[in-house]
């Protein structure tokens, strides 16, 4: 018997990352090169979650923490942290997480809902929650990562 899918399915490419104790996922075409931790010059009256910039090939890249940005506790950098830098519209930001994990390719079918029992925030930052070999990896919404008004420039 062969495997049947659904035909409003798609194939997705997710990149896998933990932070703290927590796995979450994002699309893989978002991903425009993973980097080693580099110290980011702090900005004066930036918001917490804004960990600074750095210099990428001459071009200024905002680092975000990414866990301060989901109201955990803020990541103490070592040299096992990286900085996925993704493009959201047309700005590329660096995400300072603990860990890249794994490479998910799955059906969109396997994505499961946020619950409604979660908060307004939390729905606004989750697509959907994957469950993979008995863990919950929660799926971003990118677009939400920064303030409507920093991502529309």
């Amino acid at each position: 018997m062969t495997d049947v899918i659904n035909a409003n399915s798609e194939i997705r490419e997710l990149i896998a990352f933990r932070v703290g104790r927590q796995e979450f996922s994002i699309n893989i075409m978002s991903v425009r090169e993973i980097r080693g931790w580099t110290s980011a010059t702090k900005l004066p009256k930036a918001p917490r979650y804004i960990r600074g910039v750095i210099n990428l090939r001459g071009a200024v890249l905002p680092i975000i923490d990414f866990a301060v940005r989901l109201g955990l506790p803020a990541t103490e950098p070592t040299a096992r942290n990286v900085i996925i830098v993704v493009q959201v519209k047309q700005k590329q930001i660096g995400l300072l997480v603990d860990a890249v994990s794994d490479i998910l390719t799955l059906n969109s079918d396997k994505i499961q809902p946020t619950p409604d029992i979660a908060s307004e925030t939390v729905t606004s930052f989750l697509r959907g929650l994957i469950p993979v070999e008995g863990r919950m990896i929660s799926l971003i919404a990118l677009d939400n990562v920064l303030p409507p008004d920093a991502a529309a420039a």
